[in-house]
């Protein structure tokens, strides 16, 4: 080996070793940051635990408003009025959120299923109309089977808005007639009656003799 080359050799490994000390620097400063993951063991604290206990008389934000709205999953209270708004509210919510899957009329027929992906279970089968509404709102914060949960998409008081828009999909093909209000019934009973049509007289189509 010639001197030159020995120089070269001698140059080449250098700049490798200067680069690759390079290289370790950035990456202690970048991915290697002084951080301490989830449950990982930290000699900053007398009991060795990185993970540490809530402040005593704390509550995390907005725990106090969620756990109003929690209800069991075998419960079927649902802890907010009933009414048009809400009802409103879920229905916007539920286009949303659950049409690409559940599609509008709640049957299952979504555009994801619709290209392709195996469909969800109807709402109007009769399992999910006699769920009660705790398990409900339990799947949609925390998901089942191929449906993620939407806790992070959907706020409580929007799930609650959800379920009774839902219950309102099931009810709305399953009602029967005494449930309604009289005046209901009384517009029903008005478009089943059977209304004959007057007979109409022919004129004869010859001359008079």
């Amino acid at each position: 080996m010639t001197n030159t080359s020995r120089f070269l050799f001698l140059a080449c490994i250098a700049a490798c070793l200067g680069f690759s000390s390079g290289c370790q620097y950035l990456r202690q400063d970048m991915a290697d940051q002084p951080k301490n993951r989830p449950l990982s063991p930290s000699d900053f604290f007398a009991d060795g635990r990185s993970e540490r206990p809530l402040v005593e008389n704390t509550v995390a934000h907005g725990a106090i408003a969620d756990d109003e709205l929690f209800v069991p999953k075998d419960s079927n209270a649902i802890p907010l009025p009933v009414n048009r708004e809400l009802l409103e509210r879920g229905e916007e919510r539920y286009k949303i959120f659950c049409t690409p899957c559940h599609g509008l009329q709640g049957d299952g027929h979504g555009m994801v299923a619709m290209r392709g992906m195996k469909p969800p279970p109807s709402f109007h089968q009769d399992r999910l109309r006699q769920e009660p509404n705790g398990y409900i709102y339990d799947v949609v914060t925390n998901g089942f089977g191929a449906m993620y949960g939407y806790s992070a998409q959907i706020p409580p008081r929007d799930r609650w808005a959800i379920i009774a828009y839902v219950r309102a999909l099931q009810l709305s093909r399953n009602a029967k007639a005494a449930d309604l209000p009289a005046e209901l019934r009384e517009k029903l009973n008005q478009g089943g009656e059977h209304r004959p049509q007057a007979e109409t007289t022919k004129e004869p189509t010859g001359g008079s003799n």
